[in-house]
């Protein structure tokens, strides 16, 4: 039976501990989230959370277990799928007994929704409703997708003392083992770019191809920022028989967490690609996806499988997400960072809820604090920040490393050492110190913010669900890292999951502010600013390469000013803020203009 959706929105993952739980919190209402299984520790320590919690068994997986990350990982979505289950009958119960909780989750389901209508017609009808109302909810509701996320280059060998375990003990590779094995009918989220081995690895498991029904248990949705990458990764696993059922578009620049920004292409240009070129992706990913399943004597879907194109980053208004949806024909709008501040989806401590709720503008920024080497999208005023300066004043910088999950610098170490820790950035101070003589202060000084800078992430992103939940925790006190996206500078205070749904679907704002720029303006200012810093931080010698990229960097910007000029001219949508919007984009293309490119110096 094919589900139909109940939203037009998913709650993508946010940091380690943002949406480890959110399932439980939210999917009996049919919202779709997604779990990070990059942290098995924290995993553990969730699963014996929840166990406590709803009265079920409990045995801890200890690192002594041959395969403990994978096993963790297994046992925590298990239980997951357990509760979520469980709470979704309930809700079916309360549904068909009380016309109160029948019309309260009416009220958070789109206008446009058949289903809405359905219930308003047996409301309406009033004759054998308790009969026809269960009857109506057991073919129509279905609870939000339990979907996880794998950052690929997460991926790290691992050691038994000095003998590397085989590259399935490597981090990534567990996690997505760990998902495998689980009861789960859901979709494993792959970000942060292409990792072949790690894509090889999913040939291990049946339930990623099509059964004799075309049908897949367990689903590949790629994260991606244009449709080249897309074409790419999705050809890639088509070659092995794998089909991505959802290519997941997200703003290079205007998301949370790492940023990965694209070369000058804008979202709307990005989208509109797509939307010409789906037949193409989905046409050429299903010859290759036959004719892998044919060598491999394994069953094949005579028609293309579905294909879903959703989008994310930055969205902030009923009519945003609307505009999305109507324009671009996407299935579903990623709202992440808005539900940082609805405690009834997300895990949040209340002093970091607090700290999202009264910043501004200027307190989001991109920063060089991930050890990953990639900008990282955070804000000032954290715990984390606080800690760190503090470790870094005692002339004690650096993290004590517990859990190296980015413990993949291999500088020093083949065994991997993360560019957060304490180890590594004492090599880096002492080095640092044997050159001072040569370098003026500020030079000095710059190098020495270079290594100090980098957050220990691993624990930061995690500690919020501690704190939220009362769990203890041991080693180094590192605070909170919280990764939003530089649109929840708009929101600013605590609201329920009722209120923040009907926010983006009948626009009753919960913003406050008139100041909001349009998601579109927003990341174009973005990029300027970014093309900007590019230019003005270049140390050495420009190479001719660099100043190619460059110059296609702007005039793709350029491009996709003119692409939203046009469209804003000829759409129904932001009417009201037609004339703002128009001088926003020509206040910026004149800032583009007045970059300058350097040019090569002849010698």
């Amino acid at each position: 039976m094919t589900k139909t959706p109940l939203h037009t929105f998913h709650i993508p993952v946010m940091g380690l501990a943002y949406t480890i739980d959110s399932p439980i919190r939210i999917a009996q209402y049919g919202i779709s989230s997604v779990i990070s299984i990059a942290d098995d520790d924290l995993i553990e320590k969730m699963r014996n959370f929840y166990s406590t919690k709803f009265n079920i068994p409990y045995e801890e997986i200890t690192q002594k277990f041959h395969d403990y990350r994978a096993e963790r990982i297994t046992s925590y979505l298990n239980l997951v799928d357990k509760i979520v289950k469980e709470k979704f009958e309930n809700f079916k119960t309360e549904l068909a007994e009380s016309k109160t909780a029948l019309e309260n989750f009416m009220s958070m389901l789109p206008n446009t929704s058949d289903i809405k209508k359905g219930f308003q017609n047996l409301l309406d009808d009033g004759i054998a409703f308790k009969e026809n109302i269960q009857n109506y909810i057991e073919t129509h509701l279905f609870p939000g997708e339990i979907d996880v996320n794998i950052m690929t280059k997460l991926d790290k060998d691992n050691f038994i003392k000095n003998e590397q375990l085989p590259i399935e003990f490597n981090d990534a590779h567990a996690a997505l083992r760990g998902f495998a094995n689980s009861n789960l009918e859901s979709s494993v989220v792959l970000s942060a770019g292409m990792n072949p081995r790690l894509y090889s690895y999913f040939e291990n498991f049946k339930d990623f191809f099509p059964n004799e029904n075309n049908e897949l248990k367990k689903k590949i949705i790629l994260k991606v920022s244009d449709f080249r990458s897309a074409m790419i990764q999705g050809n890639f696993l088509a070659k092995k028989g794998l089909w991505v059922s959802e290519y997941r578009i997200e703003s290079g620049l205007n998301c949370g967490g790492h940023a990965f920004a694209t070369d000058g292409l804008l979202l709307g240009t990005i989208l509109e690609e797509f939307k010409q070129k789906k037949e193409q992706l989905v046409q050429s990913a299903h010859d290759l996806m036959i004719k892998a399943l044919q060598l491999k004597n394994q069953a094949f879907p005579e028609n293309p499988l579905k294909l879903k194109i959703t989008v994310q980053g930055g969205v902030g208004t009923a009519e945003e997400h609307e505009f999305l949806l109507d324009e671009y024909q996407v299935d579903s709008v990623g709202w992440g960072s808005p539900f940082l501040l609805v405690p009834e989806a997300t895990s949040v401590d209340q002093e970091t809820r607090n700290l999202l709720m009264n910043s501004k503008e200027d307190d989001f920024y991109l920063s060089n604090i991930s050890p990953l080497g990639v900008p990282f999208n955070t804000l000032k005023g954290t715990t984390n920040e606080f800690l760190k300066q503090k470790r870094i004043h005692e002339n004690k910088a650096g993290s004590s490393c517990p859990k190296k999950f980015l413990a993949l610098s291999k500088e020093y170490d083949p065994h991997g050492i993360c560019t957060a820790s304490k180890k590594y950035q004492d090599i880096k101070l002492a080095e640092l110190e044997n050159i001072k003589n040569i370098l003026s202060a500020d030079a000095f000084e710059k190098s020495k913010i270079k290594i100090t800078e980098k957050s220990c992430l691993c624990v930061g992103l995690a500690n919020a669900s501690y704190l939220e939940n009362g769990i203890k925790t041991k080693g180094q006190a590192q605070g909170v890292v919280i990764c939003p996206g530089p649109n929840l500078a708009y929101f600013d205070q605590e609201v329920s999951l009722k209120e923040m749904v009907q926010h983006i679907y009948q626009g009753k704002s919960v913003l406050r502010t008139n100041e909001r720029p349009n998601l579109f303006v927003k990341e174009l200012k973005m990029y300027v600013d970014y093309f900007r810093n590019e230019i003005e931080t270049i140390s050495g010698e420009v190479t001719a390469n660099q100043l190619k990229k460059w110059n296609s960097f702007k005039a793709n910007i350029l491009e996709g000013i003119e692409y939203y000029q046009n469209l804003f001219s000829s759409t129904f949508y932001f009417k009201t803020e037609e004339e703002k919007i128009k001088n926003q984009f020509d206040f910026y293309k004149s800032e583009l203009n007045a970059i300058r490119i350097p040019t090569l110096e002849l010698v």
